[in-house]
């Protein structure tokens, strides 16, 4: 059942004190963590089928060996990441030495979500702690048989005196978020977001939200609208669209949009199959409140492809819509699910206006061949990334922060960066006493100091 929040950040705390988190404990943690899921990867694969009916092989790549890679990258690089970066101290300063030193910063709450369960829990860790931070995790009840292995098996792989488990619900994160914390991480929605981000305000702790809301795909044609359709239906219908950045919705140009919707239904065919309820290869909904909102949805629109259903299996086909209402509730909330509304847009620049009237998306997705199209994209829009004529896999470039902007997030992680969300990068400057060249500024002032002063401030940005 994982550790009992109360009192657990003045645990950590003590236990900081009494453990030396440098090189050597962190890399211990990291190769620990690389160890779980190696040895445990059959109980993780098995809580995942149960959780969300992942795949073996969906399950190793969009969550087991997502994170070993993120692992690998950060244990080559964490030497560099921990050094301390110099700069030159301006010439008016001389002698003296400046340089930024990363420290940790202390005890940090990383609270996950459930639709990615293993990835969303440990990459955030591995940032935290690379940078030698005690840490408590917070796993969704959502994702039950997740939640438990990593409760049962993070003690026996990490340091369990800097590294606790936190199961249970809103009670249970309620007490975690009425303590001290020196950073809290949270993956979700942006409901919860609010809530979190009142509780870390009355200890002016700093906080990093990867949200969500509605990533756009634009298609105009110019391209091989076959691969197209097929890099969107996988981006759309990997994890049966529980994913924060799937596509959201289509908007395709009218000369487009009838070879889109075909290539589209072709495409959802060779990945699942004539009948994706027999599709080993396609997940199901985590819940039945999920599938009763997701249901709900499917009569926002008309249907090309798809629209069955089974509450007993929390199974919705993957379902292309078209002729949605702007005003339904499918383009106003996250749609979280395998629903995909297609709408039709007069061109790139009813595109971008169309995108550009929302709230800027966690993930935009162009496709199009021409050069003049993405420069557009890239130079008037928006959003947390942009990949163009691929989707999702700007999250497997290591040293690409991952983050929001606007209403999709704040902060970013992943790489080096990931280990500076979890740092205070601390500046140092070291001034020999001998010669005391500040003396020249010191009271009483007259009218010569003010002069050397004034010379001094104009070096110092030189």
């Amino acid at each position: 059942m994982g550790t009992k929040p109360i009192h657990l950040v003045d645990e950590l705390r003590a236990g900081r004190a009494s453990v030396d988190t440098g090189a050597t404990w962190r890399r211990a943690q990291l190769e620990g963590m690389r160890r779980m899921l190696t040895e445990r990867e059959a109980e993780f694969v098995e809580a995942l089928r149960v959780d969300l009916g992942k795949h073996p092989v969906e399950s190793e790549l969009t969550e087991i060996g997502f994170v070993l890679a993120e692992i690998d990258h950060a244990l080559r690089r964490l030497t560099k990441w921990m050094r301390p970066r110099r700069f030159r101290a301006p010439l008016a300063l001389a002698p003296a030495r400046a340089k930024l030193l990363p420290e940790p910063l202390g005890v940090v709450l990383i609270i996950a979500p459930w639709n990615y369960p293993v990835q969303l829990c440990l990459a955030p860790m591995i940032g935290a702690l690379a940078a030698g931070n005690a840490l408590v995790l917070k796993p969704s009840e959502v994702a039950p048989a997740t939640s438990a292995a990593l409760a049962r098996w993070i003690p026996e792989y990490l340091d369990d005196r800097l590294v606790r488990v936190v199961e249970g619900a809103v009670p249970e994160t309620t007490a975690l978020l009425a303590q001290r914390w020196d950073h809290i991480f949270y993956t979700g929605n942006e409901s919860v977001a609010r809530v979190i981000a009142d509780a870390a305000a009355k200890h002016l702790t700093p906080t990093t939200f990867e949200l969500g809301g509605k990533s756009p795909t634009f298609v105009d044609g110019t391209g091989d609208l076959r691969a197209v359709a097929a890099r969107i239906a996988w981006a759309k219908f990997v994890n049966a669209g529980q994913t924060c950045v799937a596509p959201d919705y289509v908007l395709v140009t009218p000369d487009a949009r009838e070879q889109l919707l075909t290539e589209l239904s072709t495409a959802v065919e060779n990945l699942f199959g004539s009948d994706p309820a027999t599709s080993d290869s396609y997940g199901r909904i985590i819940s039945e409140r999920h599938f009763a909102r997701l249901k709900d949805m499917l009569g926002d629109g008309q249907l090309a492809l798809g629209g069955e259903s089974d509450m007993g299996q929390r199974y919705i086909a993957p379902s292309i819509l078209t002729d949605v209402s702007l005003d339904a509730p499918i383009m106003h909330e996250e749609i979280f699910g395998p629903l995909l509304p297609v709408i039709t847009v007069p061109d790139t620049e009813a595109a971008i206006a169309f995108i550009n009237e929302r709230p800027t998306p966690l993930a935009l997705y162009v496709y199009s061949a021409s050069k003049a199209v993405r420069r557009a994209f890239e130079q008037r829009t928006s959003s947390g990334a942009l990949d163009v004529n691929v989707g999702l896999v700007h999250m497997s470039v290591p040293d690409l922060p991952f983050g929001g902007v606007g209403a999709s997030g704040s902060g970013a992680y992943h790489g080096r960066v990931g280990f500076e969300t979890f740092s205070h990068l601390k500046p140092v400057v070291t001034k020999a006493l001998r010669p005391d060249t500040l003396k020249l500024i010191y009271p009483p002032y007259t009218a010569q100091k003010a002069r050397l002063a004034r010379g001094l401030l104009r070096r110092l940005s030189k």
